[in-house]
């Protein structure tokens, strides 16, 4: 296969998958849950990708605008199985799909492979291969029942306890709530599609204090949405059976079929800027600079950043700011605002 005009042309084998040599194929949902066939992915000799992004509206890396990557194009990157669900979801699935247990240690190949099969509900709004594809047609022709009001505390509760059976490594104790998706019935609501991260039932100091921080991260976020331009994801606080359940509304679903465009700072800035800083306002700044990002974002990331601080969030990693990838970027709304500094030590 041959990509690039004139001197910029290159040509490379085909490398197959799992012993397929078709392209496999990525589709992006709208708003409004209709489906479009974007562009292409190639393993290519002796490792990378070959996927153009031309026309799709992705901004794009000046090494990769004839379609050649080294490793996974940035568009894929927070597809990836990863956190807590991700590693539930690995550990379910591994022997199924013949691949590690732990996420984390997948090559491309294995991340491409399980993307193309199972990767129908990922973040963001795209679908690689007519495997995943046709499982998210699937799901819309019988969609899940969203949990009612009246029964909302104990079905939370149940998946809880499913989440805890699964046995996955990673919790609050190590710095990270354990969580679960879910959809729920919600008048007025712009998605019935939820993450919910919950505590432990135990009552213990640390416990109460994981409890706290659930409910701070509620306020922290009402909070944020009253700053000068900021959205914030919407979230409610349920207690039940002794959990305290934050429920966060999924700001890249709309509807029950619709999606957005989701990115993460991590993976923008490593294909657009690689700037090895993790501070929000000098990246911002950076990305403005490559006219990447309106100025306006910059001053929302600013505040954003500030307010972090000012709340004690100790954890405002690149992970936990994300965009909407279009040209240019636009500032999704804010989630994982808290006061991590106050979190208690491993063990408790």
């Amino acid at each position: 296969m041959s990509t690039g005009k004139a001197r910029r042309t290159r040509y490379a084998l085909r490398r197959p998958l799992r012993g397929e040599l078709a392209e496999l194929p990525l589709y992006e949902i709208d708003t409004s849950g209709h489906a479009e066939l974007v562009t292409s992915l190639a393993l290519v000799h002796p490792h990378g990708t070959c996927m153009s992004l031309a026309n799709t509206g992705w901004p794009v890396p000046e090494e990769s605008r004839d379609g050649w990557w080294s490793g996974l194009p940035y568009p894929l990157h927070d597809m990836r199985p990863q956190g807590y669900i991700g590693r539930q979801f690995a550990r379910a699935e591994h022997r199924h799909l013949a691949v590690s247990a732990n996420p984390e240690e997948w090559p491309d190949d294995d991340t491409l492979y399980v993307l193309s099969r199972s990767g129908s509900d990922v973040s963001g709004n795209l679908i690689l291969g007519n495997s995943a594809f046709e499982h998210w047609q699937a799901s819309k022709l019988a969609p899940g029942e969203p949990s009612k009001a009246r029964v909302l505390g104990s079905n939370y509760a149940r998946l809880a306890e499913q989440a805890i059976a699964a046995g996955v490594a990673g919790s609050s104790a190590a710095g990270e709530f354990p969580k679960f998706s879910a959809l729920r019935e919600l008048t007025g609501g712009a998605t019935p599609h939820v993450l919910v991260k919950f505590s432990g039932a135990d009552g213990s100091p640390a416990v109460r204090r994981w409890s706290d921080l659930l409910v701070c991260e509620h306020l922290a976020l009402e909070c944020a949405a009253t700053l000068p331009g900021i959205e914030a994801a919407n979230s409610r606080i349920v207690i039940h059976a002794g959990r305290t359940f934050l429920e966060v509304e999924r700001f890249d679903r709309h509807g029950m079929f619709g999606r957005s465009r989701l990115s993460s700072l991590t993976s923008l800035n490593a294909a657009l800027v690689g700037d090895g800083s993790t501070d929000w306002t000098r990246l911002a700044t950076r990305f403005a600079a490559a006219g990447l990002l309106a100025p306006d974002d910059v001053d929302r990331i600013d505040h954003l950043w500030w307010f972090g601080r000012l709340i004690a969030n100790a954890d405002m990693h690149t992970g936990n700011l994300s965009f909407r990838p279009h040209a240019p970027l636009t500032l999704a709304p804010a989630y994982d605002l808290l006061p991590m500094l106050y979190a208690p030590l491993p063990g408790g």
